[in-house]
């Protein structure tokens, strides 16, 4: 796994921050700075809109399709290295988006940045998995999850500011920097190391270690990773609904970015107490508040109209979301078989991005069948149906669970 250095004793979340979570909030600041302008480079090549939408979903895809190789990467090479060798390639995707004097050449481009997105997180994720404590856990992969959320947050801001000095384009400077400095951050500043022996992990290869997982999990993934796929299309959803309500309401492009400003601090303030109520209550505790919050809401965005219903519905949405940060990759630590956690949470990853991929599509064809309202009321209340599932399922697969599994636990200790 990750070369690690240090005393054998249990890391803290404050050991934790320069090698994991600097690293994270950099790395996302790049790729913050070019999802606004992924879409306009797209239409100053010439592309449609319908064709400008799919190469943003390149990046989307390109992150599905690179979830099943990111764990064989990071089995041969490593955490860190293949950490290392993600940012590399985002570098070089990036700066092809920058010089791309065609759409198929920027198409590539983004598949492969969503590749190497998907290798960097699996990474990362599966490092805190091994050497945190497990009373710790849920808060360092809530607080993995908040670094995304705040590196995204800042990239937009940090974009602008360069496009204003430059050209459009040179946001995609800005993300080639950024991947850069967290290859540098994490040669020079090493991982913490686990305390105690390291835990055995098997590294096999090839299409029947896959197989032979799928089979052997298929409860687990037809049950509670259905429900993870659930929340994936529920988030992904959200970020699509809010524009397109505020458009519908006639709402100004700087008024909905507004909106979603506010939202998104919301979102970020959440993360850490997120983690915390997790550690000691279960994941329950926060995941089922947080869908059935999050549906919810979404349902009741189509009975706004104007900027002050859709900023507090907005902000509620956030509310659920950001209770929520941290709860996928929490449940799928815990599930995890410690001899192939690599190869386990890259599947649990596909179907969290598979979910991701899914509810705009949802959302599209509900609303091109019936109407805008309706697609969003059928993706709120998919929200309170994996409340459902979580609450039927997540017992049977994680010891942490419930208030009372979290308890005998402790006791056990």
């Amino acid at each position: 796994m990750s070369s690690t250095t240090g005393p054998a004793t249990p890391p803290t979340l404050r050991s934790l921050i320069p090698s994991v979570f600097l690293p994270a909030v950099v790395y996302e600041i790049g790729i913050g700075a070019i999802t606004p302008v992924v879409a306009i480079t797209a239409l100053d090549l010439g592309a449609s809109a319908g064709t400008a939408g799919f190469l943003v979903a390149l990046l989307g895809i390109g992150q599905l399709v690179g979830n099943v190789p990111s764990a064989a990467v990071a089995a041969r090479l490593g955490d860190r290295r293949a950490m290392v060798v993600a940012a590399g390639v985002s570098v070089g995707a990036v700066t092809g988006c920058f010089v791309a004097p065609s759409l198929p050449l920027l198409g590539v481009c983004l598949l492969v940045l969503g590749m190497g997105n998907s290798t960097f997180y699996l990474a990362r994720q599966s490092y805190l998995t091994e050497v945190v404590p497990l009373d710790l856990r849920a808060r360092a992969l809530s607080m993995l999850g908040g670094s995304h959320r705040v590196g995204l947050f800042i990239g937009p801001f940090v974009g602008a500011v360069v496009i204003s000095l430059a050209s459009l384009r040179a946001a995609y400077l800005v993300a080639a920097v950024a991947a850069a400095l967290a290859a540098v951050l994490l040669l020079v500043i090493p991982d913490v190391a686990a305390a105690g022996p390291a835990r055995p992990a098997r590294r096999t290869r090839g299409g029947r270690g896959y197989r032979t997982m799928l089979r052997e999990h298929r409860p687990l993934l037809a049950t509670l990773g259905v429900a993870v796929l659930a929340i994936g299309a529920v988030r992904a959803a959200r970020q699509v609904v809010l524009p397109l309500w505020a458009v519908h309401i006639g709402l100004s492009p700087e008024a909905t970015s507004l909106v979603f400003g506010i939202a998104s601090a919301v979102d970020m303030a959440l993360f850490y107490p997120s983690g915390k109520v997790m550690d000691r209550y279960g994941r329950l505790t926060v995941a089922l508040p947080s869908m059935v919050v999050l549906g919810l809401a979404m349902a009741a965005l189509p009975l706004t109209g104007g900027i002050v219903g859709l900023t507090a519905v907005a902000m509620v949405m956030s509310l659920g979301n950001g209770i929520g940060s941290g709860i996928v990759m929490t449940l799928g630590a815990d599930a995890a078989p410690p001899h192939d956690r690599l190869r386990f949470l890259s599947i649990w990853r596909l179907m969290s991005d598979t979910g991701v991929a899914v509810g705009p599509v949802v959302v599209s064809l509900v609303a091109g069948a019936w109407t805008l309202a309706a697609g969003i009321v059928v993706v709120g209340g998919v929200g309170v149906l994996a409340a459902g599932a979580l609450a039927r399922w997540a017992p049977r697969y994680s010891a942490f669970a419930t208030p009372a599994m979290v308890r005998a636990r402790r006791e056990a200790a």
